[in-house]
C-alpha cells in the first residue's frame, strides 16, 4: 500500500462521509496499510500484497483491486480447501493462488475500485479482465474475489468467472427510535426471551462502555488485545492480528472504530471491536477473560443494535456464520464471491459443484427466514 498515494486510493475506494461513494473502512488506505506495516500480511504470513492497478498512459491511477498472493486458504471465510485437496490429489498445484479481498475480514465491499461517473463500468471491466491476465502472468492456479457486491459479482460472471453464493446474518434498521421499537416487531415469546437475556448478561455488576475516537487509548488496546488473543488462540490456534495493528488503526481511523467493552469491579473483562462505515456497523472480533451467561450476545449483538439505532445506521453486519444470530434479529443475507480457475478440468468440476451448492444455500436461507423471530404479517404473533 505504500506504493499508492493515500488520496488517490481513497478517491477510488470512497473518501468517507463527506466524499463520493459509500465509505467502507476496510477498503481504506489506513486499514490496508496497517495490516501490511504491522506484518499481519506479508510473505511470512502467506498473504503477499500484489495489488492490481489500472493507469492512464500518463501514469494517473484510475482503478485498483486489493490483491494478495496466497500460499494457503486461511483467513478468507469462503472455503476452498476441498478444491485445493482434490486438485492436488489429481497432480495439480493449487497454491499459490491470487486472492482479491480484505484479509481476515468477511465483510462485503467493493473489490474493483473505480471512480464514479460514466467511466466506472469500463474501468471495472478492465480490472476484471486484468485479473484474468494477471493470474496467467503469475502462473498461478486461480483468482478468487470474495465478499464482492452483487453487481460486481454479476459483472465478473459475465467475463467468465464462476459465481458462488453464501449467507451471513445482518440486522436491518428501518429507522427505529430505540431498541424497544425493534422488540415490538418480534413475536411475544421472542421479545420476552431477549429482555431476559439482556438482564441476565448484565448481572454480577457488569456495565457496558462504548469507546471510540479519543477514548481508544493504548491501555484500552492492551485490554482488548488480551481478550482477542484469548479467544483467537482457543478458536484457531494463532490469531491473525497483532498488538501493533491495533495501535496503528487507533492512530489512523479511531473515529471509525467502536469498542464495546464490558466492565466489572473497575476493570474490563470482555470486549468487541466494530468498524463504522457510512451506513453500516461491522462487527468483527470478540474476547473475554471472564465467562458470564449471555455476555457474548450482549456485547456483540444487542449493543451493536443499540449503537446502530442511536447513530442512525441502516445495517449491522455481525461477521461470518452463526445461526444463533437469527433469534436476536439478524436475518439471512446473500453474500457473493467469484472465481477464475485456469485449469479446464478443475473449472468444470467446481462449476458443477457450485450449481448444486447454490440450491442448498438458497433453500436453507428461505427456511431460516421463515423461522425468524419477527411477527408474521397478517397472522398475529407466533409462538
Amino acid at each position: 500500500m505504500s506504493a499508492f498515494d493515500r488520496n488517490e486510493w481513497q478517491g477510488l475506494a470512497g473518501t468517507g462521509r463527506d466524499g463520493h461513494g459509500i465509505y467502507n473502512p476496510f477498503l481504506s488506505h489506513a486499514f490496508l496499510s496497517a495490516l501490511e506495516e504491522a506484518g499481519c500480511v506479508g510473505r511470512d504470513a502467506g498473504w503477499l500484497p500484489q495489488h492490481l492497478c489500472l493507469e492512464t498512459p500518463d501514469g494517473r491511477l484510475i482503478g485498483a483491486a486489493p490483491c494478495y498472493l496466497k500460499s494457503h486458504s486461511q483467513g478468507e471465510y469462503v472455503f476452498d480447501h476441498g478444491w485445493a485437496d482434490a486438485f492436488e490429489r489429481a497432480g495439480g498445484r493449487y497454491y499459490p493462488k491470487l486472492q482479491v479481498s480484505v484479509p481476515f475480514t468477511p465483510a462485503t465491499g467493493p473489490r474493483l475500485l473505480a471512480p464514479p461517473g460514466e467511466i466506472r463500468p469500463s474501468v471495472q471491466l478492465a480490472l476484471a479482465d486484468g485479473l484474468k491476465a494477471f493470474t496467467g502472468q503469475l502462473g498461478v492456479s486461480s483468482a478468487h474475489v470474495t465478499f464482492a457486491p452483487e453487481d460486481e459479482a454479476m459483472l465478473m460472471e459475465s467475463r467468465g468467472f464462476l459465481h458462488r453464493i453464501d449467507q451471513q446474518f445482518h440486522f436491518a434498521n428501518p429507522g427505529y427510535a430505540g431498541y424497544e421499537d425493534f422488540l415490538d416487531t418480534l413475536a411475544s415469546r421472542k421479545r420476552k426471551a431477549l429482555r431476559k437475556e439482556r438482564r441476565t448478561a448484565l448481572e454480577n455488576g457488569i456495565e457496558i462502555d462504548w469507546l471510540t475516537g479519543r477514548d481508544l487509548t493504548e491501555r484500552v488496546w492492551d485490554d482488548f488485545h488480551a481478550f482477542y488473543m484469548d479467544t483467537g488462540s482457543r478458536k484457531w490456534g494463532r490469531p491473525y492480528l497483532n498488538r501493533q495493528f491495533f495501535s496503528l488503526i487507533g492512530e489512523r481511523m479511531a473515529d471509525d472504530i467502536l469498542l464495546v467493552m464490558a466492565r466489572r469491579e473497575g476493570r474490563y473483562i470482555a470486549g468487541a471491536i466494530n468498524f463504522i462505515g457510512a451506513d453500516t456497523l461491522y462487527g468483527r472480533h470478540w474476547g473475554c477473560i471472564e465467562d458470564h451467561p449471555y455476555l457474548h450476545f450482549e456485547v456483540c449483538y444487542h449493543q451493536a443494535i443499540d449503537f446502530a439505532i442511536a447513530r442512525g445506521l441502516s445495517t449491522v453486519e455481525a461477521g461470518a456464520q452463526g445461526e444463533h444470530k437469527l433469534a436476536r434479529g439478524y436475518l439471512p443475507v446473500t453474500t457473493h464471491s467469484v472465481h477464475w480457475i485456469e485449469h479446464p478440468g478443475l473449472r468444470n468440476a467446481i462449476a458443477d459443484y457450485l450449481e448444486r451448492e447454490r440450491d442448498d444455500v438458497e433453500s436453507f436461507g428461505e427456511m431460516l427466514t421463515r423461522h425468524g423471530p419477527f411477527r408474521k404479517s397478517g397472522h398475529g404473533e407466533t409462538d
